[in-house]
C-alpha cells in the first residue's frame, strides 16, 4: 500500500473486525477531557481540553473555547503513541515530526485514554460522514484566520518529502470533497425549502383571490376557510435542515482550504528546491557524459592511429604523419624501456669471463698492408691532428652535457636536411691505461658486454692483427627506421716524438664498402667516422713502491662524425645524441674499470 494510500484506506484486515452501524470499530467512543500539555520550555506543562473524536485528537485552551475551535489536532491514521517509560502518567503522541507530550491525571486515566487513541488509530482515519465536523478538521479556526497553528501544521514545515506533502493533499482532497458534498446537501435542502414555500403561497393566493384575509399588524399569518393560522413564509433555520452546522462547516471548509493553500505552498517550495538539486545533478551528469565522450573519441582516436602505428605512414618516412613531438615521445619511451631491460643484465654480463689474448704492443704500431690501409693512415692522422685540439677559439664547440670529469661537445652542421652534428667528449678515467681502454673498445669479442644499442654485427674481413670490417645493425627504435653500419675498425699505437709525451693509443671506426654486406631495404645505412684517443698518465709511485693503479690516469678524447641518413627530424636526433653519448661513456669507462680490476696493468 502507497503512503497515499495509507492515509485515506482502511484496509482489508481491519473490515474485517466488528464495526458499528457508522462504520467505526466496535467499542470505539470519543473522549474528552483535561491533560496537560508541554507547551515549551518556558511556560512548562499547561492544562489544556483534549477531544478525541472521529480518528482525530485536537486540544483547545479550556472547555469554554471549543466552539471557537481547537488550537491544533493531529491525524491518528500514523500515529504513534508511546507510553513514557519512567513516567506513568505521561503519554507522547508523534505524528510525522510533531510530537504532542500529554500526561493524564492518574496511571488509570492515561490508559483509558492510551486504548481510545489506538481503537481510533486502527479506525483509518478520515472513513466517516462524522469525521468532516469541526472537530475533525486538519487544521483549527485559528489556522484559518492566521495561517496556520504551530502545532497545528507541523506537518508542513519546510524539509518534508514530496511524498508526505502528497499523501496530505490527498487527504485534504478527500476532507474537501465530503465537506462540498454536505454544504451541497445544505444548499440543496435550503432550496427545496424555498420552493416548498413558494408553492404553498401561490397555493393560498389563488385559493382567496376574491377573499382577501385580514393580516395581523405583524403581516405575518392570515386564516384559512377553516379559521386557522398558517405561516405565509416560513423562516428556514440553519439547524432546521438535515440538521446541518452551516457555520460550523463554513469554518471547517474555510481551514481546509487554507491548510491546501499551505500544503501547496511547501509543496511549490519543495519541487523548486528538488527542481535545483535535480538541475545540479543534470548538469553534473552532463559534464560528466562529456567528459566521457571527449575521451571516448579521444581513446578512439588513439586507437585508429595506434592500428596504424606500425604501418609504413606512420614510421619514420618522407611523408610519414608522425609529427616531431610524437616521434620524440615514441623514441624516448623505447630508449626508457631498452634502459631497463639493459640494467637487469648488466650485472649477469660483467660476470661472464671473457678470454681474448693480447697480441704484443709493435703489432698495433706497424701500418699494415692491406688494401685499406692508406685510408686507416690518413684517418689517424686526421684524429690526432683535429681531434686533440682545444675546443676554444673558432671552432663553434658547444657544451651540452658537463658531469664531473665529463664534458660533451657539439657543432650543429646540417646538410641537405640531415643532421651531421660533430660530437666530442672528454673523460678521465682513474685505474686504467689507454691500452686497456682500447682494447676493450675494438676487440669485438667483449663488444656485446658493454654496448646497448647493437642487435648483432658479424666481422666481415679480418685485414690484420690491429683492423677489421665489422657490419651490425642496431636496435630499432620505433618510429625511427632500423640502422645498419659497416666500418673499418683498426687500433693503433702513436709512437712518441718525445719521451716526455705521454702514452697514446687510437681506434678508429670509418665508414667503408664491401661486396660480402651491401645495403639493403630492411635498415638504413648509416655514415660513421669515430675516434677514440686514450692517453695514459702516471703519477710516480712514494719511495720505492711499485706502480699501481693508483698512480695511473687515462684521458678520453673521444669524436664522432655520424651521417644516420634517412628522415628523421633534427631535433630528435641532437636529443637522442646529448642523451645517449654521455650514457655510452660512463656505461663502457666504468664496463673497462670493473674488468681490469685486480688484474696486471697492461701498459
Amino acid at each position: 500500500m502507497s503512503d497515499n494510500q495509507s492515509w485515506n484506506s482502511s484496509g482489508s484486515e481491519e473490515d474485517a473486525e466488528p464495526r458499528d452501524e457508522s462504520g467505526h470499530l466496535v467499542g470505539m467512543v470519543d473522549l474528552s477531557g483535561v491533560l496537560s500539555k508541554w507547551t515549551n520550555y518556558i511556560h512548562g506543562w499547561q492544562d489544556r481540553w483534549v477531544v478525541l473524536k472521529n480518528n482525530t485528537l485536537s486540544y483547545y485552551k479550556s472547555q469554554d473555547e471549543t466552539e471557537y475551535g481547537c488550537r491544533g489536532s493531529l491525524c491518528l491514521s500514523k500515529a504513534v503513541i508511546t507510553p513514557h517509560e519512567f513516567d506513568e502518567c505521561r503519554l507522547d503522541i508523534s505524528v510525522n515530526d510533531s510530537v504532542w507530550y500529554l500526561r493524564a491525571q492518574d496511571p488509570e486515566h492515561r490508559h483509558q485514554w492510551i486504548d481510545s487513541v489506538e481503537l481510533h488509530r486502527a479506525d483509518s482515519g478520515y472513513g466517516s460522514e462524522s469525521s468532516l465536523r469541526r472537530h475533525g478538521s486538519m487544521l483549527s479556526l485559528t489556522s484559518a484566520t492566521s495561517g496556520f497553528s504551530a502545532t497545528s501544521t507541523s506537518s508542513f514545515k519546510k524539509g518534508h518529502s514530496l511524498r508526505e506533502k502528497l499523501a496530505e493533499m490527498e487527504t485534504f482532497r478527500d476532507i474537501l470533497c465530503r465537506q462540498v458534498d454536505t454544504l451541497q446537501k445544505y444548499f440543496d435542502g435550503c432550496s427545496d425549502a424555498v420552493s416548498k414555500d413558494e408553492l404553498q403561497r401561490d397555493k393560498i393566493v389563488e385559493d382567496d383571490e376574491d377573499d382577501f384575509p385580514n393580516t395581523r399588524t405583524d403581516g405575518e399569518f392570515l386564516h384559512n376557510n377553516h379559521g386557522s393560522k398558517e405561516k405565509l413564509f416560513q423562516t428556514v433555520s440553519p439547524k432546521g435542515i438535515n440538521g446541518i452546522d452551516f457555520k460550523g462547516e463554513a469554518i471547517t471548509f474555510k481551514a481546509t482550504t487554507a491548510g491546501i493553500l499551505a500544503t501547496l505552498s511547501h509543496c511549490i517550495d519543495l519541487m523548486v528546491k528538488r527542481e535545483d538539486s535535480w538541475q545540479k545533478r543534470v548538469d553534473k551528469e552532463m559534464e560528466k557524459r562529456r567528459r566521457i565522450e571527449d575521451g571516448y573519441k579521444s581513446a578512439l582516436n588513439e586507437l585508429k592511429k595506434k592500428s596504424h602505428f606500425g604501418g609504413p605512414d606512420y614510421e619514420e618516412g618522407p611523408n610519414s604523419l608522425i609529427n616531431e613531438d610524437e616521434f620524440f615521445d615514441a623514441v624516448e619511451a623505447a630508449l626508457d624501456r631498452q634502459d631497463k631491460i639493459e640494467e637487469q643484465s648488466h650485472t649477469e654480463k660483467i660476470r661472464i669471463q671473457r678470454h681474448s689474448p693480447v697480441p704484443p704492443g709493435d703489432v698495433y704500431s706497424s701500418i699494415g698492408t692491406h688494401r685499406f690501409s692508406n685510408k686507416v693512415e690518413e684517418m689517424v692522422q686526421n684524429h690526432m691532428t683535429y681531434s686533440l685540439q682545444d675546443v676554444g677559439g673558432d671552432a663553434n664547440w658547444q657544451l651540452v652535457v658537463e658531469e664531473g670529469e665529463m664534458k660533451v661537445y657539439r657543432r650543429e652542421v646540417e646538410e641537405n636536411g640531415i643532421v651531421l652534428d660533430p660530437l666530442k667528449a672528454t673523460h678521465s678515467v682513474k685505474g686504467v691505461t689507454g691500452h686497456e681502454v682500447c682494447h676493450y673498445f675494438w676487440d669485438t669479442t667483449y663488444r656485446n658486454d658493454w654496448e646497448t644499442t647493437i642487435e648483432n654485427f658479424n666481422v666481415v674481413e679480418t685485414l690484420s692483427a690491429n683492423a677489421t670490417i665489422v657490419y651490425q645493425t642496431h636496435k630499432r627504435v620505433w618510429p625511427a627506421s632500423q640502422r645498419d653500419v659497416l666500418y673499418l675498425s683498426a687500433m693503433r699505437k702513436i709512437l712518441a716524438n718525445n719521451e716526455n709525451d705521454p702514452d697514446t693509443w687510437l681506434v678508429c671506426n670509418f665508414s667503408v664498402d664491401h661486396d660480402d654486406a651491401q645495403p639493403s631495404s630492411r635498415c638504413v645505412r648509416a655514415k660513421i667516422n669515430i675516434g677514440m684517443i686514450c692517453q695514459t698518465l702516471v703519477s710516480p709511485p712514494e719511495g720505492d713502491k711499485e706502480i699501481s693503479r693508483d698512480n695511473i690516469l687515462c684521458k678520453i678524447t673521444y669524436v664522432a662524425n655520424v651521417n644516420p641518413g634517412g628522415w628523421a627530424p633534427a631535433s630528435v636526433l641532437r636529443a637522442v645524441a646529448k642523451r645517449e653519448y654521455p650514457k655510452f661513456l660512463k656505461r663502457f669507462t666504468s664496463y673497462v674499470q670493473e674488468k681490469t680490476a685486480g688484474k696486471p696493468i697492461l701498459f
